[in-house]
């Protein structure tokens, strides 16, 4: 049976490397997880001797990085090896990019490093299973692959949303820069947000729907754009959130709402008529 050996505690990297073998390499995807002390191997097993058996992050073979002060980790390793295979990714690229990082421990230069919302992303999360569940680091594997499949998915819709953002409408406010899409990614909302768009409206092209978003700041209020648009199309069902930072016209949680019959060139012209 094929057979995956990692260190005991497994860390991000061991994780990660891991969670490419099941994932990308044909025939692994039931392969058992065995862990040993850091640094060792299976029955004290040269590393790479048995094709059905491979270390990772641990063992001074190929998969481990140990042995080098080359600024790699074993899930990149591991990937040098998907890319052959499959041809490059530029999701895995990116996320191996933030891996090894961490292996290096060069998450301390990130902004505001000590703050509390790092704790909350996965690294922080590793860290919590592994004193939770120490004594059972199947199951911290299992939480991280599940993590790591949903990274991959919100890097796709992070990456399709940023080729989105290159050919959006771009115009003004008096609030700000806005921007204007149609698509059915709603990522690209938030990543415009993060990228300084003060107002950002998304239309989408099959349902119709519409979502009209600020940046969180309280001399932002939509009330009077709200008004317009519910004056100009009275069958159509606009909501106005509480925080006044959101105007919405239909959603998939209701299928009774009315879209907009309004292009989003149109809506665009309402947005800088009202918000100028």
């Amino acid at each position: 049976m094929k057979t995956i050996v990692t260190h005991i505690g497994p860390d991000l990297d061991a994780i990660t490397s891991t969670w490419l073998v099941k994932t990308f390499f044909p025939g692994w995807e039931e392969a058992a997880l065995v862990f040993v002390p850091a640094g060792t191997t299976l029955n004290k097993m040269s590393p790479d001797s048995d094709p059905e058996i491979l270390h990772v992050d641990t063992g001074f073979g190929r998969f481990d990085h140990h042995q080098t002060d080359a600024d790699t980790c074993a899930s990149m390793l591991v990937y040098e090896e998907v890319k052959k295979e499959h041809g490059a990714d530029p999701v895995l690229e990116r996320m191996m990019a933030v891996i090894n990082d961490v292996d290096h421990f060069r998450e301390v230069f990130y902004p505001n490093a000590a703050a509390d919302y790092w704790e909350f992303w996965l690294v922080g999360q590793i860290d919590g299973w592994r004193l939770m569940y120490g004594e059972n680091p199947i199951k911290i594997m299992e939480l991280g692959f599940e993590s790591l499949d949903g990274i991959y998915k919100v890097m796709l819709n992070k990456m399709w949303a940023e080729k989105e953002i290159e050919t959006a409408i771009t115009f003004e406010t008096k609030w700000g820069k806005g921007m204007g899409s149609e698509t059915v990614n709603d990522e690209v909302i938030h990543q415009a947000q993060k990228r300084g768009y003060s107002v950002v409206i998304r239309k989408d092209p099959k349902k119709g729907y519409v979502r009209i978003k600020s940046l969180p700041k309280p001399e932002i209020d939509f009330t009077k754009l709200y008004e317009r648009l519910r004056a100009d199309e009275p069958d159509s069902t606009w909501f106005l959130h509480a925080s006044k930072h959101m105007v919405l016209n239909g959603s998939a949680k209701n299928p009774d709402m009315k879209p907009s019959q309004k292009k989003l060139s149109e809506l665009i012209n309402v947005i800088v008529e009202v918000c100028k």
